[in-house]
C-alpha cells in the first residue's frame, strides 16, 4: 500500500480521497519551450513522498533535477538541459552539453577518456580505426518514447516509463539500449532497468558508466562518501587518505578520481551514497557487482562546479584500449545483449542515514 501523507492507503482509500491519482504522485510528459532546452521532451514523475525527478527523453531516458520535497539532490552544471542536436562528440566535447543531473548514461558503445581502436570487424576498408570522444555518445541520442503512466498491482501502484536509445551507423556499431524508469508511489527511490542490445550483424564491443552526480546541498563541507570498498587507488598524483570527507569548494581545483576494491553484500549488491548528516539528507546507490563490476567516485569540489560522482561501471578507469589489452572489453555477438539495474534513492534523515551506513559497513568485506 502506498505510504502517503503518515498513513498506508489501499487502492479503494485512495480512489475515495482523488478524481486522479495525479493529485497525490503521477507522471507527465511536457517539452521545454527555451534556450538550448527548447524543444527537449521530459517526464516530471512524483512518488507523493516529496520525492521528485525528471526524465530527459531527447537525452537518452536520462535523470535530470531530483529533489526530496524541495531539496535538490542532483547536480546540475552551467550548462543545464541541451538539446542533444548540439552536441559535440568528438575529444572532449562531451563537456559541452554535460548538463549534469541524478544520472547521465556514458556508453553504450563506448565510455572513459578518449581512444581510437580497430574498427576492422565491420569490413569497410577506408574506416580501418574508429575514433572515440569522451563517454561515447549515448547521451545525446534522443529516445523513442515507448510508454509511461502508473500500473497498480493490487494495493501497490508503480509509476513507469520506458524508452529506446539507438547508437548506429553505416559499416560500424548497431547497438540498442532499452529502459525502463520505475518509481513506487510512496517511497523515495527509483529503480533503472537497461538491456544493451547489438542489433547488427558483427561483433561490437561494448561499454556503459553510470554517472551518477550529487550536488549542494548534499554535497557540501562536512558531508560523506559511504561505498562498500575495501580499498582504493587515486587516478593521478592526488592523495587517497581524506577522500571520502568532502571540504568547501576551493578556487581552481582540479578534479580527482578514485577507483574502488568493491566489497558487496551477499547477492552481489554494492551500496553507496553521499550523506550530509548536518541536513540529514543523502543520496544513494545499490548496484549489481557482477553486472558493474567497477566503482569511481569523481570529486570536483570547485567553485561552481561542486559535484561528487558514484559512478558503477563495465570497465576499469583506464578505459577502452587497457581493458582490450587485459582481455576485458565486452564483445556483444549479433542478436547478444545485457542487462543492467540500478537503484536510485533519498536518505531522509540521519536514522536512514546510520541504517543505510550499516549496510555498507556489513558489504566491505
Amino acid at each position: 500500500m502506498p505510504d502517503l501523507f503518515g498513513h498506508a492507503w489501499s487502492r479503494g482509500e485512495l480512489a475515495r480521497r482523488v478524481g486522479r491519482i495525479d493529485q497525490v504522485a503521477g507522471v507527465r510528459l511536457v517539452t521545454l519551450g527555451d534556450g538550448g532546452a527548447r524543444g527537449v521532451r521530459m517526464l516530471e514523475f512524483r512518488t507523493g513522498t516529496g520525492f521528485a525527478f525528471d526524465v530527459l527523453v531527447d537525452r537518452a531516458f536520462d535523470i535530470g533535477r531530483c529533489e526530496l520535497r524541495g531539496v535538490p539532490l542532483a547536480w546540475i552544471s552551467g550548462v543545464g538541459v541541451e538539446g542533444p542536436w548540439y552536441s559535440e562528440p568528438e575529444g572532449l566535447g562531451f563537456f559541452r552539453t554535460f548538463g549534469g543531473g541524478l544520472l547521465v548514461t556514458c556508453g553504450i558503445e563506448h565510455s572513459l577518456f578518449m581512444a581510437k581502436d580497430t574498427a576492422a570487424q565491420y569490413h569497410y576498408p577506408p574506416k580501418q580505426t574508429e575514433t572515440f570522444g569522451l563517454h561515447g555518445r549515448i547521451s545525446n541520442r534522443p529516445a523513442r518514447l515507448v510508454g509511461y503512466g502508473e500500473r497498480w498491482d493490487g494495493d501497490e501502484c508503480v509509476l513507469y516509463a520506458d524508452g529506446e536509445t539507438q547508437v548506429a551507423t553505416v559499416f560500424g556499431e548497431q547497438l540498442v539500449l532499452r529502459r525502463r524508469i520505475e518509481a513506487r508511489i510512496g517511497a523515495s527511490r527509483l529503480h533503472v532497468h537497461d538491456v544493451v542490445e547489438n542489433v547488427g550483424h558483427d561483433r561490437t564491443p561494448h561499454m556503459l558508466l553510470y554517472h551518477v552526480n550529487a550536488g549542494f546541498p548534499v554535497v557540501d563541507e562536512g558531508a560523506e562518501i559511504l561505498v562498500a570498498a575495501t580499498g582504493a587507488t587515486a587516478r593521478g598524483d592526488h592523495a587517497v587518505e581524506g577522500y571520502r570527507r568532502l571540504a568547501a569548494p576551493a578556487a581552481g581545483f582540479v578534479e580527482q578520481v578514485f577507483e574502488h576494491e568493491l566489497g558487496g553484500e551477499p547477492d552481489g549488491s554494492v551500496p553507496a551514497a553521499v550523506v550530509n548528516r548536518r541536513l540529514g539528507v543523502g543520496l544513494y546507490q545499490v548496484f549489481d557487482r557482477a553486472q558493474l563490476p567497477h566503482h569511481f567516485v569523481w570529486r570536483t569540489l570547485g567553485e561552481g562546479t561542486y559535484v561528487v560522482g558514484i559512478e558503477p561501471c563495465t570497465n576499469r578507469t583506464a578505459g577502452r584500449l587497457d581493458a582490450r589489452e587485459r582481455g576485458e572489453l565486452i564483445e556483444l555477438a549479433a542478436g547478444e545483449s545485457r542487462s543492467y539495474d540500478l537503484e536510485l534513492g533519498a536518505l531522509d534523515g540521519n536514522a536512514e542515514i546510520d541504517r543505510f551506513a550499516g549496510r555498507v559497513e556489513r558489504a566491505t568485506v
